[in-house]
């Protein structure tokens, strides 16, 4: 084996040595610029080794619930090796493959965050080369000559600077060493000495807890240069993946083998640049200058730790880094927000701002101002920040200022709060709480900390952590109901089927629908075989008994599995020839291209028994109305807002969708009203809706076509309201830019009357620039315009009763009351979004006239009383006394009444209430605090009533229960005379 390996590599030194066609870097010469450096890696697998350029995706996952950010190359290609990809699309025909990939390490489990800056080699977003060989295209041998042709002969890099790692083995788990690679890099003329084997730890990847995974190599260079002992740096990654990590934790070979390669762009620069640090590199230089030009600090040089006096060079580092993160982010539709990777973005660049505004001394507005160089570094690879660096700036900018007016703030409130504090208490949990990024102003707790370090106070650590798990088990009550998890079938299963020929499942007949005279929808007949069944834990059985839950691979289907932001069909299946015997299905899921069934067998169910399916129309009539309105409402909002409008996400049951939308702002009442007319007009002309599936590069030039960060597949279905879809392909036709065109593999009416009406009832911004609507059609839709006129009418009648104005105070606290609770009710209430704001600005301004003629009514109240008390105590120091009022607010006002009267008196005043209680106000003439306060005085009393009492050394307020008035009308003397 080793001979043969040896012969193989011995070939391919002889290949690499022949003239090589581009631009070879030398490290003796002017080091290379880090795009060419990116160029080169691309052109090299491309043009030497036949590989295919892909586009990075988006740092946004794609359907991965597993990741906040996208971290690596490979997570695109999951699909493929997880054995899920669909066979009709585009990435289904991938072999090999190259690109550099954007990738964010902040939160979860790569989190490189708080490292950046420390240190001079983290980076929170870096650029990842890679290069892929799916199937088994190419394994071990090539990949590892061909990154090492890549390294020495095109990069020119010293062969006696790099050192190679592979997987010792690991006796635990029975896994043998990898001397195949060991013996491929010795073939290749790496010294012994510098092939070095490592355990699971260091030198073998797994993608998850289960899932594909293999043994790595790893390329080191030596940033000693053989001068002392040497100095590795991780250059290079190589992934075989050739096992599979099941449930039980045991691997098992995997079908087809895979390679995956990993090399960060920044590291490389700066190794190819003669750089230690990658901050010292052309990709960072133009950032670090702008810094400096635009600070009063002096220019950056590269210390860490005590000697990076003030923590300058620290907040360079911070801050370069940060506004490149910033940048790639929001260009790919995160935004900062309050949860999830949102919140990670909204701690990164409040992090920016707290270096840039504290140590670096930035002016405000200067994050915003760095866009424009990361656009200028980096738009040549990712167009996307071209496209959107206005956008950035703005949001960046936004987002500084109010975190900037946060800190003023912040900084009040902590000196208010420390004033108050005794010399041994501790701050309170619940105010640093609400300073926080979970509470209102959106402050790191570690900087409150600091504050509060800065002015000698300790936190209420024991506090914080109880809120912080209220809020996380709040978090968790509030969370979206988690849908009981569907059958599937894993990599092992999908390869037997590939093994076995099985084609992937036909489910053209879901389109099979049409639409007859009278308005109703007729669903054609489906009749299946039964080409495996599988139990609830994914094994292939060849029969299932009654009660057994079970998943069916049929030939064919007319169910429509969850895709594309639609929920599944769900209906029941028969027996061809036993019709009176059901079997109930639940919801169809597409793995990889076969549409698995998950049902309940009311009797023994074979493979090879022939089926008729059956949908459930009234769900699947309300999925078909909700998508169509779907499409619509985004036409709608394209026209409203702007042809630059992006969906951000959509999802649609028959009961209602849920559509996100990028806008710069929340939608205004005119906005939203604006879109249902344009959604009504087009659903009262009953237009036509085409649907025809077309190659998949004949939709490139289709005019403003609305699609998403999906992966097609080809053909790809196109939906077009109102215009066939051939006048929409015809050359030079504008017809989409008038209509609703997309790329959807959904069910859909075929014409839009159907839908009825839609409302929209709902809309938040989730992050700042991404705006959710909630929204209902036919029937509902209309039953929640009824609930608005009618809550509208209540409005009018408040209205009126304002506007006759009240005679006395009882009447305007139920008016006041009744304005209240009909806010609450319209809050809640399902009806037109357009209409609730804007009966809830009414009622604002009619609950703001409702306090002021209450405030009206208790000051002539109040007067009232006081000139009757005073008649009464014409003179003396002190008055106590019981007097009838309906609120505390108006015994206030008289007690304030009677001390601005007669300001020599001290005045104490108790109400019996009709439920009982016994309401307390006092407040203590001028000059006889301190000895004499109102508080005490009030808490005296209280307690006395065994009630509470609060308020300050002048002025003071309570309540308690009590039948002996007079015996608390005695306390409140006796305590008063004893301190006068």
């Amino acid at each position: 084996m080793a001979a043969s390996v040896a012969a193989a590599a011995a070939r391919l030194q002889r290949a690499i040595r022949r003239s090589c066609p581009w631009q070879q870097f030398s490290t003796e010469s002017r080091p290379p610029h880090g795009a060419a450096v990116r160029d080169t890696f691309l052109s090299f697998f491309r043009d030497r080794h036949g590989h295919r350029l892909v586009p990075s995706a988006s740092v946004r996952p794609r359907g991965d619930h597993s990741l906040l950010f996208v971290n690596a190359g490979m997570n695109q290609f999951k699909p493929i090796f997880l054995g899920t990809v669909d066979p009709r699309s585009e990435m289904a025909g991938f072999r090999r493959v190259a690109n550099s990939q954007k990738c964010v390490r902040a939160g979860g489990r790569h989190n490189d965050l708080e490292d950046v800056g420390r240190d001079l080699s983290h980076h929170t977003f870096f650029e990842m080369l890679g290069n892929w060989a799916f199937g088994g295209e190419y394994f071990k041998e090539e990949a590892c000559s061909m990154a090492w042709e890549l390294l020495t002969q095109v990069y020119g890099i010293p062969e006696d600077k790099l050192w190679v790692s592979y997987f010792g083995g690991d006796s635990k788990t029975g896994l043998d060493p990898d001397l195949e690679t060991r013996d491929i890099w010795l073939s290749l003329g790496v010294p012994a000495s510098r092939v070095l084997s490592f355990g699971l730890q260091e030198n073998f990847w797994e993608m998850g807890d289960t899932g594909p995974c293999g043994p790595c190599t790893e390329i080191h260079y030596d940033l000693a240069g053989g001068e002392g002992p040497p100095q590795l740096v991780e250059l290079w990654n190589l992934v075989f993946m050739q096992h599979n990590r099941e449930a039980d934790g045991s691997l098992q070979p995997l079908p087809q083998r895979h390679v995956d390669t990993g090399m960060g762009l920044e590291r490389l620069v700066a190794v190819l640049q003669g750089k230690h640090s990658t901050y010292d590199t052309d990709i960072f230089s133009p950032l670090l200058n702008a810094i400096h030009q635009g600070c009063e600090v002096p220019p950056y040089s590269g210390r860490v730790g005590a000697a990076d006096e003030g923590r300058i060079d620290t907040a360079y580092r911070v801050v370069a880094d940060h506004i490149r993160t910033l940048s790639v982010c929001i260009a790919d539709g995160v935004f900062p927000g309050m949860s999830g990777a949102p919140l990670v973005l909204r701690r990164i660049l409040r992090r920016a701002v707290r270096f840039s505004t504290e140590v670096l001394r930035a002016p405000p507005g200067f994050l915003g101002s760095l866009v424009p160089v990361v656009v200028e570094t980096l738009g040549a690879a990712y167009p996307e920040l071209q496209r959107n660096s206005v956008q950035i700036a703005s949001l960046v900018s936004e987002d500084e200022a109010a975190f900037l007016a946060s800190l003023q703030r912040g900084r009040r409130i902590i000196d208010r709060t420390v004033k108050r504090l005794g010399p041994s208490d501790l701050f309170p949990a619940e105010v640093a709480w609400s300073l926080s990024l979970s509470g209102n102003l959106g402050i790191p707790l570690d900087l409150v900390e600091l504050m509060l370090e800065e002015k000698g106070v300790q936190l209420d650590t024991a506090g914080l952590q109880e809120l912080a798990q209220k809020e996380a088990q709040h978090r968790a009550q509030q969370a979206e109901p988690v849908q009981e998890e569907g059958l599937g079938l894993g990599v092992h299963a999908l390869e037997e089927l590939h093994r076995r020929g099985v084609p992937p499942t036909d489910d053209s007949p879901k389109y099979n629908y049409s639409l007859q005279p009278n308005g109703d929808y007729e669903f054609g007949l489906c009749e299946a075989q039964v080409l495996q069944l599988y139990s609830e834990d994914g094994v292939a059985v060849a029969s299932v008994g009654a009660g057994q839950r079970c998943g069916l691979l049929l030939d064919r289907t007319n169910f429509y599995a969850e895709q594309g932001g639609q929920a599944s069909d769900r209906g029941y299946l028969v027996r061809t020839g036993q019709q009176d015997v059901l079997f109930p299905v639940a919801r169809a899921q597409v793995c990889g291209g076969f549409i698995l069934h998950d049902a309940v067998a009311t009797e023994c169910l074979q493979v090879g028994d022939q089926v008729q399916l059956f949908v459930d129309k009234a769900w699947r009539m309300g999925c078909m109305v909700k998508h169509t309105a779907t499409h619509l409402l985004n036409w709608a909002l394209r026209q409203t807002l702007g042809p630059t409008t992006e969906q951000r996400g959509s999802y649609l049951n028959p009961e209602r969708l849920r559509f996100d939308v990028a806008t710069q702002a929340p939608l205004t009442t005119e906005q939203l009203q604006t879109v249902e007319s344009y959604v009504q007009e087009a659903v009262g002309e009953d237009k036509a809706v085409y649907m025809e599936e077309v190659p998949l590069a004949h939709t490139a030039h289709i005019p403003g076509l609305r699609s998403l960060d999906e992966v097609y597949p080809d053909p790809v279905r196109v939906v077009s309201v109102g215009i066939p879809v051939a006048r929409v392909l015809a050359p030079a036709s504008q017809d989409a830019l008038q209509t609703s065109v997309e790329l959807c593999c959904g069910t859909h009416l075929l014409r839009t009357g159907a839908v009825g009406d839609l409302v929209i009832i709902g809309d938040r911004q989730l992050v700042k620039g991404i705006t959710r609507l909630l929204a209902i059609t036919g029937e509902q839709a209309q039953q929640a315009r009824e609930v608005g006129q009618n809550l509208a009418q209540e409005v009018e009648a408040s209205k009126e009763r304002l506007s006759w104005g009240s005679q006395d105070l009882p009447g305007a606290h139920r008016l006041s009351k009744d304005i209240g609770r009909l806010t609450e009710v319209i809050d809640s209430a399902v009806m037109p979004q357009w209409q609730r704001q804007e009966l809830q600005t009414t009622l604002k301004m009619l609950q703001r006239r409702a306090n002021t003629a209450i405030r009206k009514l208790e000051k002539g109240q109040a007067e009232e009383k006081s000139q009757e008390l005073l008649k009464r105590y014409p003179e003396g120091p002190l008055i106590v006394d019981t007097v009838s009022v309906e609120s505390l607010s108006v015994l206030v006002k008289v007690v304030r009444q009677l001390c601005t009267k007669a300001p020599s008196m001290s005045v104490l005043l108790l109400s019996p209430q009709p439920s009982g209680g016994v309401l307390c106000a006092c407040q203590v003439a001028q000059g006889a605090t301190p000895t004499f306060t109102a508080e005490a005085w009030a808490l005296a009393v209280c307690s006395h009533m065994g009630g509470k009492a609060w308020g300050s050394p002048v002025i003071a307020q309570g309540m308690g229960h009590t039948a002996d008035l007079e015996a608390a009308l005695g306390t409140a003397r006796a305590y008063a005379l004893s301190q006068l």
